[in-house]
């Protein structure tokens, strides 16, 4: 008689409800895979004896090591990787697991921790509208003061909101100042001075922040003649600004200039046929106060031009208040898309918080660096809380240690984002028997990914996956270059190579046994 055997018997319910559940996941990683998707394994027949013979046992074929898929992957510079049991700690697997390297926003997961622990999931930043006077018949006789609580997701929308609220409680004129307060946290005109001046990903850190610092800057042709615009537009459009302006100047480089705060030049020759981009935004209470007035005057409230302050007056009273989501879902946001402002924003106060005091980015990361190590054991290094700085350094171990001792039942795995697993032509597997939740980080020439893996059986793995050529880095930086040659290529090799070890690991590491299913043989005795 014949037997054939189908990859289908040997997955779990359990296995088979994280391959559904991993179609919901966000957006795919381009990495390629190792193994093909669960439904098309290769099935192979062979002739056995009749029921007499012994049970059929499994044969696996043999598997490439991971140094051989590092090798493969042919990246320069450093890769680190780890794998452990999340429930005996055990490390399974690991490579280069002591050097330390750039976790570029792998650093995200950190900072999470470090706020849920100093602030706790149902913490709400608050922005608030001040009345120093009194209102009378609609006019406040006195200042009135936007204050930022250091919400890091205000938007246009939600300004727009306060300025109905505003005149629903029956203001339509200051006679006074418009002041906009930004004195909750530490301002800085951008986070990583490393980096390039018009990259949106880098800009101010306040306590009043609006948009993610970010303004809309948009150009076309319009008969014959370029015509700019800088607006504070998210997904939906926003009020145009008038604190950030751009002219278009004749030059060859660089792209992008400023010559003040929020005053940028761009080169004519870069424009091609028109196009937008987010630019950062230097002066962000200035910024959220421009946008305001305008919404306000929208709303029938008449403002003076705002003025930026440091320090809050006494006396005031409350005229509107806006509440933000959860530090929870803040957080699980800034994890699924990586946002820098995020970050900064929840480091700052969760040190503000836990000691009592302002500090700046590099003094505020300093005193995450040491509660990770009081608390977790784990050696590290951080400059900043989101990962755009080089400096930052972490091993492959020591992440591991860090994932391990939070568990995959603590806070951090459950905010983390879905990793889907994809194929060689880069086409997402929807229903591939494994879940992937880990932190992504990507700089030039730095690749990192770091997390917790459900096995196609259910176990729990941690993991990470350090990759960097601080070198090719360093040249990269020198050139003046946003994407210096070669850095799309190198990330993309390291982002496959993510894809063949998570592969491999979440179906290879079956209930502690090294098992290959995806071309398997029965065989007897």
């Amino acid at each position: 008689m014949s037997v054939t055997f189908s990859r289908r018997a040997i997955f779990s319910r359990r296995a088979i409800l994280a391959g559904l559940l991993s179609s919901a996941a966000g957006v795919a990683l381009a990495e390629a895979p190792l193994l093909s998707p669960r439904p098309n394994a290769r099935i192979r027949t062979v002739d056995v004896a009749p029921q007499t013979s012994p049970i059929p046992r499994i044969a696996p074929r043999v598997r490439a090591s991971i140094e051989q898929i590092i090798a493969a992957a042919d990246l320069d510079g450093t890769v680190g990787c780890v794998l452990a049991d999340a429930d005996t700690g055990e490390m399974l697997e690991q490579i280069d697991a002591g050097i330390a390297l750039p976790p570029a926003s792998v650093t995200k997961a950190v900072t999470a921790l470090y706020a849920l622990d100093a602030l706790g999931g149902a913490f709400r930043f608050v922005t608030r509208i001040y009345a120093i006077g009194h209102v009378q018949g609609g006019i406040l006789r006195g200042d009135m003061i936007l204050a930022g609580g250091g919400d890091p997701t205000l938007s246009a929308d939600h300004l727009a909101e306060m300025a109905d609220a505003l005149k629903a409680a029956g203001v339509t004129e200051v006679t006074g100042r418009f002041l906009c307060w930004r004195g909750a946290l530490p301002y800085a005109e951008e986070i990583e001075p490393s980096q390039l001046d018009h990259l949106g990903y880098n800009p101010a850190v306040s306590g009043l922040n609006l948009n993610y610092n970010r303004v809309h800057f948009e150009w076309k042709q319009v008969s014959g003649n370029w015509q700019v615009s800088m607006d504070a537009s998210t997904e939906n459009p926003g009020p145009p600004v008038s604190m950030a302006r751009v002219r278009i100047v004749d030059r060859g480089s660089p792209v992008f200039a400023t010559d003040a705060p929020d005053s940028w030049t761009v080169a004519r020759s870069a424009l091609g046929n028109g196009g937008s981009r987010r630019m950062p935004v230097r002066q962000p209470a200035l910024y959220a106060g421009d946008v305001f007035q305008t919404l306000a005057r929208g709303a029938g409230v008449t403002l003076p031009a705002p003025e930026v302050i440091d320090d809050l007056p006494e006396d005031r009273a409350v005229l509107v208040q806006h509440r933000s989501a959860t530090l929870r879902t803040i957080l699980q946001e800034m994890l699924l898309y990586s946002t820098n402002l995020t970050a900064e924003i929840c480091g700052l106060a969760a040190t503000q918080s836990k000691f009592r005091t302002s500090l700046d980015i590099k003094a505020s990361a300093a005193q995450m660096t040491r509660w990770i190590g009081r608390k977790y054991g784990v050696e590290c290094d951080f400059a900043d809380h989101s990962g755009l700085s080089d400096a930052n350094r972490v091993s492959g171990g020591d992440m591991v240690k860090l994932l391990l001792a939070v568990g995959p039942d603590g806070p951090l795995r459950p905010i983390m984002r879905r990793i889907a697993m994809t194929d060689q032509d880069n086409n997402r597997l929807e229903d591939y028997p494994i879940e992937v939740r880990a932190k992504t980080g990507t700089l030039n020439f730095v690749s990192a990914l770091a997390g917790y893996i459900e096995t196609a059986e259910g176990s729990d793995l941690v993991f990470t996956i350090f990759a960097a050529d601080l070198d090719r880095r360093e040249r990269g930086k020198a050139t003046g270059d946003e994407v210096p040659e070669g850095a799309i290529a190198w990330n993309r090799r390291a982002k496959r190579l993510q894809q063949k070890l998570l592969q491999r690991w979440g179906l290879v590491y079956r209930n502690d046994v090294l098992e290959d299913t995806t071309d398997q043989v029965i065989v007897t005795d």
